[in-house]
């Protein structure tokens, strides 16, 4: 039995977490038929989700998970890609997940107005007279973070022409075809809709969602994707509260 961790709909989006997004994605690609259920972070090594229970053994992270099927079934979801297409689809994920998820991410931790409304729901569980403290303590240590990684430098118009660039390069690699590869979605189709899914949502208030819905073709690639992927809404709760 396998059973994927992580969290079902919230923000207007499948999943909060762009990489829980990757890996149902993923999942599906691979054929697999697998349980879905709501992460611990506090019961597993990494405190991080997506991670995944194969029999018993615990999978964790999007890129291991992945890794670890495509072992265990023989089968690799960059097949039928050249060299050349196989390097531009590593780019394109790292690209994705390093890059245009930190900006998305500092948009929702450290502007109050969409913490408050978002992040701020993760910590409902933490007793009341210590809640504001430790969201604080949070938010300061992923602030500190990106000052020393230098995204935090950057003025907000900085930041949102970082993404732009990304979002170009990205439009440009889909132009004219359904995924980023041609006909069918591959590997990095995976990674870089749920990021760009997440990127676009309405819910928070963020210059980032009319960059993405900017690039016409990056609307209706995230379309299909959707409706490839997540008609169906087959985690344990219709929304997480």
């Amino acid at each position: 039995m396998i059973t994927l961790y992580g969290w079902g709909p919230l923000f207007d989006c499948p999943s909060p977490s762009p990489y829980v997004m990757k890996t149902d994605i993923q999942l599906q690609m691979l054929g697999l038929e697998y349980n879905r259920a709501i992460a611990d972070l506090d019961a597993v090594p990494k405190g991080k989700a997506p991670y995944v229970i194969d029999g018993g053994v615990l999978i964790e992270d999007s890129n291991f998970i992945r890794a670890h099927f495509e072992k265990k079934l023989r089968r690799n979801l960059a097949a039928g890609l050249s060299d050349e297409d196989s390097v531009t689809s590593w780019a394109l994920e790292r690209m994705a997940e390093d890059h245009l998820t930190t900006i998305m991410m500092m948009e929702r931790w450290l502007k109050d107005g969409n913490f408050f409304k978002g992040p701020a729901l993760f910590f409902s569980n933490v007793p009341d007279a210590a809640r504001e403290g430790v969201m604080q303590e949070v938010r300061a240590g992923i602030a500190a973070s990106e000052q020393a990684r230098g995204m935090g430098r950057h003025s907000d118009a900085e930041r949102m022409q970082l993404a732009e660039w990304d979002l170009q390069a990205i439009a440009i690699q889909l132009a004219g075809q359904d995924y980023l590869f041609g006909d069918t979605p591959t590997v990095a189709d995976a990674a870089v809709s749920a990021v760009l899914i997440s990127c676009a949502t309405e819910y928070f208030d963020t210059p980032l969602s009319a960059l993405v819905r900017g690039h016409t073709n990056l609307v209706g690639y995230m379309d299909r994707m959707k409706a490839r992927f997540f008609a169906k809404n087959l985690w344990p709760v219709s929304e997480m509260a």
